[in-house]
């Protein structure tokens, strides 16, 4: 089979009566798309989401880059592929009607945490039509939780592009943050005692509510926004 067709296999359950005919003669240490996922998981891990380039990842397997559109079409079924990577240590749990929202909550927990382990690879979500079974699970999973939870399906199925969405960008968001803090010259932009003393030096006849809510505006530790999102939107789903 040719990339495109093992790609478009990788999308249906393993058929184990179907031949797929004589297998290619292969190199004594051949390159697996397990071994190729592995390799740009670890480059992004070290060196950012960004740094992930064919060639770069041709250079870590120790290989050409030509080789590698053996096992994968281009650089956005590699997305998806490291997108599936990660959907597919997701749990997801039973649906309980009475749960729904909390259920629906842990599905995005763990989702950012995947991400968040390799800075800025949430970027491959974005505009990516999840066809990957794996990706594809955890879709089907988040709809059977909404349903459980009474909520009508073509609202259940923009709920979930909309959460999954708002933890792609918030993820991508703390990473960057993430690696621009890590230059001292940045770093004080974003300290919180440097925007209330920003915020509360503007002209109050102008800016009357910043300047008087400057700590409400600079609130919040570790992940409290995040969560404080998703209980906003899982609260206006059981609304509806």
């Amino acid at each position: 089979m040719n990339p495109r067709e093992r790609r478009a296999a990788r999308h249906q359950q393993p058929n184990p009566e179907v031949e797929t005919g004589p297998r290619p003669r292969r190199r004594k240490a051949p390159i697996t798309v397990e071994q190729v996922v592995d390799t740009a998981l670890d480059v992004i891990a070290t060196e950012g989401y960004e740094a992930l380039t064919m060639r770069r990842l041709a250079t870590a397997l120790d290989t050409g880059p030509a080789s590698l559109y053996a096992h994968v079409v281009n650089k956005a079924d590699l997305d998806e592929l490291l997108i599936g990577r990660l959907c597919a240590e997701l749990v997801l749990p039973r649906p309980d009607p009475e749960a729904w929202r909390e259920q629906l909550r842990g599905v995005c927990t763990q989702m950012r945490d995947q991400y968040l382990k390799y800075p800025g690879i949430s970027r491959a979500a974005l505009a990516m039509a999840p066809t990957d079974l794996e990706t594809v699970r955890v879709s089907e999973g988040m709809l059977a939780i909404l349903l459980a939870g009474g909520v009508a399906p073509g609202a259940a199925a923009w709920a979930i592009d909309a959460l999954l969405l708002y933890v792609a960008a918030y993820c991508l968001e703390v990473s960057i943050a993430r690696r621009r803090s890590a230059h001292d010259d940045v770093a004080w932009v974003r300290d919180r005692d440097e925007l209330v003393r920003r915020f509360t030096a503007l002209p109050a006849e102008t800016f009357p509510h910043t300047t008087r809510y400057a700590t409400e505006l600079t609130a919040g530790e570790g992940h409290d926004r995040f969560d404080f999102t998703l209980t906003l939107m899982t609260d206006g789903l059981a609304r509806r």
